[in-house]
């Protein structure tokens, strides 16, 4: 036989493997100069911070040759670190340093002795050295911000967002900096100007307080939060605080009859003092009106594709290298399935395809929502809607035309899931010109609704209502929310221009119609299978509003949330009282935690955030207590870095579900996708709080995780936090607007 003339076909090559990369660089450095000391005196976390700055500060004002030593504190420790060949203080400065120090913050620690005690033979570890790394960039001012778009000297920016990581790899602790794009909107003038310009300069307080700034000193974000007299009447006591010569020199300049502002950065309670001139207001969502600049404007600008992140990365990279290389670092690529094929994990399940179980047994997909509800109904039906219909009350508030087709359709989609209901609808009309009477007549209008007996009710509001929280007056959806929420009405909110943009009503009632349902106390579907790592699912959270008279801050333990084992929702309780810093006290996490479901069983808490204070002690505690072992995760959504799928030569969007480990209780995982010309996926940090008694196996985690993303009710598309702690933020936010459920638990999902 020959096969001379025949055709023969080149073998089908095999798919390259997918790569992935991460924003994560890692650091090594071989013989690092440096030291370590404590103080004979314990102090707070707080204070050593403002040690530390303080010490690389005045280091230089002591002896030229000291300029650049970079000092940070941690767990009762200094490290001090100095370039390679250059000298370290001597005993004589560092005392020299000190009291110079303890004069500058005479008001925090008070009269102590403080003197400096060595460490012997200090073990420098990899967190230290990636804080040492981020110290060095801070402290030499690294990063400038470039600016992207320019309207109404409104200027959109872009700045290296960077911080300290570590991973593991065979058990051994890798220093690691991250670096990523960050985007902020900022006023061309600096604050004085501002407000001198502003037509609200006579209500100071209105305009002032709660505006996000920054320090045109360092960069550094912070808010106000209280006026305290007058340049005039502060400006001795001012000046002799201030550190930075910019500082120094705009208070100066400031004409005696300029307000002083009181101002908070991040979570640090301790307030500083400043001079308007010396600051540059920063423009929010909630603010963006005050600077006469659309917000959805400035929100398009700040796209960047993937080429240019590329370019960001690889020119960051080169910067930070710059300063790092001066004490001895060396900045490698960045972490890769490459170079650290073990640490990244691929999706492990198909997210859309997962099964779901709705009503009358029937299994469909997560991608099949509709087809789901269609052939099966709800999961579970709330007991009061057995075999009454659902009353649902339509309040229009404005004067634009609502097609009456609206309230059919609504009611021919409540059918095909099984529902019946009987719609009657409301209409206010409204004068923009007199807000007062608007009110007045909203007010009767909602209060004749809550007289006759409704389940639900739908407004409509005017599209001008959707920033109206930041005028004196509120919104009118606040006004309506808070007032039948407290009266355990169910309240979905639509604005005039999703109507007016839709030629149907199709796309509307898929979103909505599910998270009605929900509301009511229904629950549209829950898991097929049971989900592994736990029996019951919790989220936590605590959020906080400042005070504007006094230091430190109001905190509400805004929710708790349980679900099943198959992701069903249980129930909620609320805590209505308010405490004092950050942390949720032990009695309430008792209450949170009942016995009577909890115990014997493995729970796994997520807290949205970080565990503050002694709460990782209580909830132990509680564990014990009841015989239930609990699985404590942190969820942290922001601040954390950016991975991408890579195909050479480009990054690309990152799979959904791709997950890079960092130890054995910490992974970043990608929980949505988000197509590119809509930004970039923001992954969520997990992290495991180690207890020695238990092994958790981080793979389930993020299979748990990004499961319990799938049952969100409120909208067909998937969510980006598992569900027990999605909504937090917003339900916080509602409750410091007073706008809260009137009973303090309940088994219906009112903040979809």
């Amino acid at each position: 036989m020959t096969i001379a003339n025949k055709k023969i076909q080149a073998p089908t090559p095999a798919p390259s493997p997918k790569r992935y990369l991460s924003e994560i660089f890692p650091l090594e450095i071989d013989r690092p100069n440096f030291q370590c000391f404590r103080l004979n005196d314990k102090i707070e976390r707080q204070v050593g911070n403002q040690f530390a700055w303080r010490f690389c500060q005045k280091f230089s004002d002591i002896d030229e040759n000291l300029r650049g030593i970079i000092v940070i504190w941690e767990k009762g420790d200094f490290w001090v670190l100095a370039k390679p060949n250059q000298s370290m203080p001597t005993s004589q400065q560092y005392k020299q340093t000190l009291k110079k120090i303890q004069e500058d913050l005479k008001e925090d620690i008070g009269d102590r002795f403080l003197s400096i005690q060595w460490v012997r033979n200090p073990e420098i570890n990899a967190s230290i050295k990636a804080q040492l790394a981020v110290r060095i960039l801070k402290f030499n001012g690294a990063f400038s911000s470039e600016t992207i778009k320019s309207e109404n000297q409104v200027e959109v920016k872009r700045e290296v967002n960077f911080g300290a990581e570590i991973f593991e790899v065979e058990g051994v602790e890798i220093p690691a900096i991250f670096l990523t794009p960050r985007t902020y909107f900022s006023f061309a003038e600096d604050l004085a100007y501002f407000f001198e310009n502003h037509p609200y300069r006579q209500n100071s307080e209105k305009l002032l307080i709660g505006l996000k700034v920054r320090d045109i000193e360092k960069n550094s974000s912070a808010t106000i939060f209280k006026l305290v007299g007058t340049i005039g009447e502060r400006s001795k006591e001012i000046l002799e605080k201030a550190t930075g010569s910019t500082s120094k020199e705009k208070l100066r300049e400031a004409p005696d009859e300029q307000p002083v502002v009181a101002v908070k950065f991040g979570k640090n309670p301790k307030e500083f003092h400043y001079a308007m001139a010396a600051l540059r207001p920063c423009v929010t969502s909630e603010t963006a009106h005050l600077f006469k600049v659309e917000y959805g404007d400035l929100l398009k600008a700040t796209k960047i594709s993937y080429e240019q992140r590329l370019d960001f990365l690889i020119s960051s990279k080169q910067q930070a290298e710059k300063y790092l290389s001066i004490y001895g670092f060396k900045v490698k690529n960045s972490l890769n399935s490459r170079d650290y094929d073990s640490l990244f994990s691929p999706p492990g399940l198909k997210i859309e395809e997962t099964k779901l179980l709705f009503g009358n047994g029937f299994i469909g997909e997560r991608g099949k929502v509709l087809t789901g509800l269609s052939k099966g109904g709800v999961y579970h039906r709330h007991d009061d809607y057995r075999t009454l219909p659902i009353r649902i009350a339509v309040l229009k508030v404005g004067n634009f035309t609502l097609k009456t087709s609206l309230l059919d359709e609504i009611k021919k989609r409540l059918n095909s899931y099984g529902f019946k209901s009987l719609i009657k609808l409301t209409t206010v009309s409204v004068n923009s010109a007199s807000v007062s009477e608007d009110r007045t007549q909203v007010e009767k209008a909602v209060n004749k609704l809550i007289e006759i007996p409704a389940d639900i009710v739908i407004t409509i509001l005017p599209q001008s209502d959707r920033n109206a929280d930041n005028n004196e007056e509120g919104s009118f959806y606040s006004f309506v929310s808070s007032r039948l929420l407290r009266r355990g009405l169910a309240s979905q909110i639509i604005y005039e221009k999703t109507l007016a943009n839709s030629n149907n009503y199709k796309n509307i009632l898929n979103q909505i119609i599910p998270g009605i349902l929900a509301k009511l106390g229904n629950l549209p579907f829950i898991l097929a299978e049971p989900l592994e790592i736990a029996d019951y699912f919790i989220g936590l959270d605590i959020s906080r509003t400042p005070k504007k008279r006094q230091a430190g801050s109001l905190n509400v333990c805004a929710s708790v949330r349980l679900y099943g084992k198959q992701g069903e929702f249980i129930g909620y309780q609320l805590e209505d009282a308010l405490t004092e810093g950050e942390t949720i006290e032990k009695r309430t996490l008792e209450r949170f935690l009942p016995a009577a479901n909890l115990s014997g069983k493995t729970v796994l808490i997520y807290r949205d955030g970080r565990f503050c204070g002694d709460e990782v002690k209580h909830l132990r505690e509680r564990a014990k207590a009841i015989r239930s072992k609990f699985i404590l995760v942190e969820c942290i959504k922001s601040g954390v870095p950016r991975l991408y799928d890579f195909k050479n030569p480009n990054l690309i969007a990152p799979t959904k579900g791709l997950a890079l480990r960092l130890s054995s209780h910490e992974v970043i995982l990608i929980t949505t996708h988000v197509a590119e010309n809509m930004g970039l996926a923001q992954p969520l940090r997990l992290k495991v709080i180690p207890d020695e008694n238990q092994q958790i196996s981080l793979e389930s985690l993020v299979e748990a995780t990004l499961k319990l993303t799938l049952l969100h009710h409120g909208s067909l598309k998937e969510p980006r936090l598992p569900v027990p702690i999605y909504g937090s933020d917003r339900i916080a936010y509602r409750r410091l607007q007073g706008i809260s459920p009137g009973a303090l638990n309940g088994d219906r999902q009112f903040w979809l």
